[in-house]
């Protein structure tokens, strides 16, 4: 089977091509510029290509002899990432159903239960794009050339666990820089995160299973509230950290002190805070449950794996992930505590935006 993976360059994009490939897939990476092999580690079995997902014409060219479509393209760090989303959505399913396309699995976001004009701006235009490509087959024959069936899913999920993980590097950034960590009311709702390998392992499934249709809810074995994301991060690197309630806390206010105190991108972690108000947990009766019986792994061991030195799993740092999730060099010979190390990574950070060469 042939698969086209649309955000190959992602941080689930990077780990999800050599994994289609350990399970026999032949794999199209495709990005908005064209992908470079060699930072990704990628040998050539790897077809890397241009795609700008906007471009109905450059999808359809991508899309030429592809079995399957992986679609992980989000536009968070965008100020107009509903626009940009809605945009790239509507010319993707556009073009899959004019084509032979059997698969399409898209990597959403779990949908708490309240109603829509509740969500945030993240969560809605998630949906958004979801309804958009779910609908990429209607209308459409019934099979494609070889008359097998066709079927789109969406997979929900919410924290994913790993380092260089958006979501995970932010809690991991507040839970090491504050030694009392103020938290708001509000952000005491349910979270059920999932390690990164999980995701990894729903998507492979997803793309053969034909019982996996619509929206699928991915996560861990764990429901927690944030703090306790917190607290697992703090625990596994060994530091103690004092957290306070803080009854008035805004979320437009908490989302500008969290950017300002992480080296994530601006706009994705203002979109992402704003999440954080509702319980983000799985639907028991739209679960996935790994077929192959292996029971998902546990936050804390999750942790653990990501906050492992060099470990070799789809949990550990890879060269190719974003830069600000690293550390400077310079930290690495200096001896200072945890927040210490913690807040000169940041002072380092905000430097290197105003000097890229330093």
């Amino acid at each position: 089977m042939r698969v086209l993976v649309l955000g190959a360059t992602g941080y689930v994009g990077s780990r999800l091509v050599p994994y289609l490939l350990e399970q026999g897939y032949d794999v199209v990476a495709a990005s908005s510029s064209v992908p470079d092999p060699d930072r990704f580690g990628w040998d050539e079995r790897v077809r890397a290509i241009r795609c700008d997902v906007t471009d109905e014409r450059a999808v359809a060219a991508a899309l030429a002899g592809v079995d399957a479509v992986v679609y992980l393209v989000h536009s968070l760090d965008r100020a107009d990432f509903p626009d940009r989303d809605r945009l790239g959505a509507a010319a993707v399913a556009a073009a899959v159903a004019q084509s032979d396309v059997r698969r399409l699995v898209y990597l959403s976001g779990l949908v708490p239960d309240v109603a829509e004009s509740e969500l945030s701006a993240h969560i809605a235009s998630r949906l958004e794009v979801e309804r958009i490509l779910l609908a990429a087959f209607d209308g459409a024959a019934d099979g494609a050339a070889d008359g097998a069936a066709r079927g789109a899913v969406a997979l929900r999920a919410g924290v994913v666990i790993g380092a260089g993980s958006t979501s995970f590097e932010i809690v991991r950034q507040v839970a090491t820089l504050f030694l009392v960590q103020p938290v708001p009311l509000w952000m005491q709702s349910s979270v059920q995160p999932v390690a990164i390998s999980d995701v990894l392992r729903a998507i492979g499934e997803a793309l053969h299973d034909e019982d996996l249709r619509g929206a699928v809810d991915v996560g861990g074995p764990d429901v927690v509230a944030y703090p306790d994301l917190l607290r697992a991060c703090g625990a596994e690197a060994g530091l103690t950290r004092v957290r306070l309630p803080a009854p008035v806390a805004p979320t437009g206010l908490v989302g500008l002190a969290t950017a300002l105190v992480t080296t994530a991108p601006f706009h994705t972690v203002t979109a992402l805070v704003e999440s954080l108000r509702h319980d983000m947990v799985c639907r028991p009766a739209h679960t996935w449950a790994p077929r192959d019986g292996r029971p998902t792994l546990g936050l804390d061991e999750a942790v653990r794996r990501a906050l492992t030195p060099a470990y070799a799993g789809p949990e550990g740092a890879l060269p190719s992930d974003p830069g600000w999730t690293r550390s400077h060099p310079l930290l690495d010979v200096v001896p200072l505590p945890a927040a210490g190390r913690a807040a000169a990574r940041l002072a380092l950070h905000r430097v290197r935006s105003l000097l890229p060469d330093f």
